[in-house]
């Protein structure tokens, strides 16, 4: 009997979720609607598992639709002709597109209407023009909506589409235990047609959370999907994924059915489109992060949240301990997974990930640093109602600025281009926000203007403005230029695949370092990164490098003759030394 025979039908694998989720309702009725929605027949045949849908050739861009204007043009044809003339030719291969939809707060995650582009934008046309030369990310804000979308206005008039779209719940339910990333009040008073009512809201009172708990709900997210992927976007952000089911009188994340619907959606979505990916966006500490792969039946990619902090606390502090005991307890990604490297996004750098692997003094101390470098900190209420730092805003370029020991030292440039470097030599696939790719600095003026510290890393840029400083001998230009050239080296080696083995090396608190090696094993790199404002040395003997092997640093071209000689770097100078050019 073959593998394939061996897997149960489609329609029975979906009835058993669905049946999880939702055990009072007619399941073979649901079974229908979900196939149907996706244009599936109920024996359709199962892709191959564990297959990965990536290389090393892969890496991401992170960005709004409107990061870069330019007068009389739209947006996406802004950002596409950007991409196409500096980050296409072995670059970047995915650009994820933050919420391009009609919205009414939080830059695009408060979704009014989940089936247009944003017209001040562009439109559908502009997304599937840049599809042509990309791969496209696009966000499934999925844990809620706008307060202003038709459905929430429909939830109101008790009618249809919205009616019992959304989460409620009384003011003396127990939600004390409740686990939120935000100091708002948890629960917003609502006339309806039936009075009064309380919804929930996990971020804000303009977000308010959608109830999966009716099966409605999730028709419409599945209709959704389809939209999407028909206009062709194949990479799916699952926004916030971890709130998604709600139960009161406990923490409300993380919650089973939660899975539950993301195996659901996996199992459609690979069924309809088998080179699509799964991306879950859970800021939460690593334990439960590394939970959302599932037995490689969840999610594709997960974000690697405790990455960002980690590495800042280590580039600021001069000392890689906590980065390396980290490292060494992350498991190997299964094949068809794979971590999502990133140091930045368009949020803050969350500090949550972190609890249990930085002391609440260690913490403070990177915080009081970057404070120091014009950072605004968010904070969130526990679950005794103490008020919690829960993640840091600030650009990378100035959170690069100063170190912990020694403040504004002079070596900004290369701290800012070895904590890259480490990202895009680590298992996983690097993803790079905009504006670290273009070192934009703090932008305090926009907070001012918006009111969220989150804007301090949001700018727009001017198209003209940018390209003047990416020409000019400006900050900006060094950074882009080293990066790009960075990517472009890292994306022709076999031994930074993805699912590539990983080994953790010991040379000592100043020198991060580890081993790569490829799938077929036969190319070696040894990364090795000074993470100190002052010099290291290492003896290449400590690498146990194979002696009838030529070694080359791929970064410097610079060649290793001799096994036992010593090597100085400088402070956050790196080697990527190779057996293969």
């Amino acid at each position: 009997m073959t593998e394939a025979e061996t897997v149960p039908p489609l329609a029975s694998r979906l009835k058993a979720h669905l049946e999880c989720l939702y055990p009072g309702e007619n399941l073979d009725a649901l079974v229908d609607q979900c196939l149907a929605t996706f244009d599936l027949a109920k024996t359709a045949p199962s892709p191959t598992p564990h297959r990965n849908l990536w290389n090393a050739g892969d890496a991401l861009l992170i960005t709004y639709g409107d990061t870069i204007r330019r007068d009389g043009e739209a947006p996406l044809q802004t950002l596409n002709a950007f991409c196409r003339r500096n980050l296409a030719a072995g670059m970047i291969s995915t650009v994820h597109v933050l919420p391009f939809f009609p919205y009414s707060s939080d830059d695009g995650f408060a979704v009014m209407d989940y089936s247009t582009v944003n017209p001040s934008l562009g439109d559908w046309d502009d997304l599937t023009h840049l599809s042509s030369g990309f791969q496209v990310m696009t966000d499934l804000v999925i844990n809620h909506c706008s307060s202003r979308s038709l459905w929430f206005e429909n939830y109101k008039a008790g009618r249809a589409p919205g009616h019992r779209y959304f989460v409620e719940a009384s003011e003396d339910d127990d939600l004390s235990a409740v686990v939120r990333p935000r100091t708002s009040p948890l629960l917003r008073a609502v006339e309806t047609v039936n009075g009064e009512r309380h919804v929930w809201c996990t971020f804000s009172h303009d977000q308010v959370d959608l109830d999966f708990a009716n099966p409605d709900v999730l028709l419409e997210f599945l209709g959704i999907i389809r939209l999407y992927l028909d206009k062709g976007m194949r990479w799916f952000r699952l926004d916030a994924v971890a709130f998604l089911w709600k139960v009161p009188g406990g923490p409300c994340i993380n919650l089973p059915e939660t899975h539950e619907v993301i195996r659901l959606l996996r199992l459609l979505i690979e069924h309809r489109q088998p080179d699509a990916v799964i991306v879950t966006e859970t800021n939460i500490p690593n334990q439960e992060n590394l939970t959302y792969f599932g037995n490689a039946n969840e999610a594709h990619l997960i974000y690697n949240f405790s990455l960002p902090p980690l590495l800042l606390h280590t580039m600021l502090s001069g000392n890689c301990q906590h980065l390396k005991h980290w490292l060494m307890t992350m498991p190997p990604a299964q094949q068809g997974t794979a971590y999502l490297n990133f140091l930045a996004s368009h949020d803050g750098i969350g500090l949550r990930p972190v609890e249990g692997l930085l002391s609440d003094e260690e913490s403070d101390r990177m915080i009081s640093t970057l404070v120091a470098s014009g950072a605004r900190v968010t904070s969130r209420t526990g679950a005794s109602g103490e008020v919690r730092p829960y993640e840091i805003n600030i650009s990378l370029w100035d959170a690069m600025e100063r170190t912990e020991a020694d403040g504004v030292d002079g070596h900004q440039l290369a701290r800012f281009v070895c904590a890259h470097a480490i990202m895009m030599a680590l298992e996983g696939i690097p993803a790079f926000y905009i504006h670290s790719l273009l070192a934009t600095r703090n932008d305090d003026d926009r907070v001012e203007h918006t009111g969220q510290n989150r804007s301090i890393n949001r700018h727009v840029w001017d198209a003209d403005e940018l390209e003047n400083l990416l020409a000019s001998d400006t900050h900006h230009r060094d950074v882009f230029t080293t990066l790009r050239r960075l990517l472009s080296i890292r994306t022709r080696q076999a031994a930074f695949h993805p699912n590539a083995t990983q080994y953790t090396l010991h040379l000592g608190d100043g020198l991060f370092a580890f081993w790569r090696q490829s799938v077929d094993r036969r190319q070696s790199i040894f990364a090795i990164h000074n993470i100190s404002g002052q010099e290291q040395v290492f003896s290449l003997s400590e690498l146990n490098l194979i002696s009838t092997d030529e070694w080359l640093d791929i970064v410097s071209r610079t060649s290793f003759q001799e096994r036992g000689a010593s090597v100085t770097l400088a402070p956050f100078e790196f080697v990527w030394l190779s057996n293969r050019s």
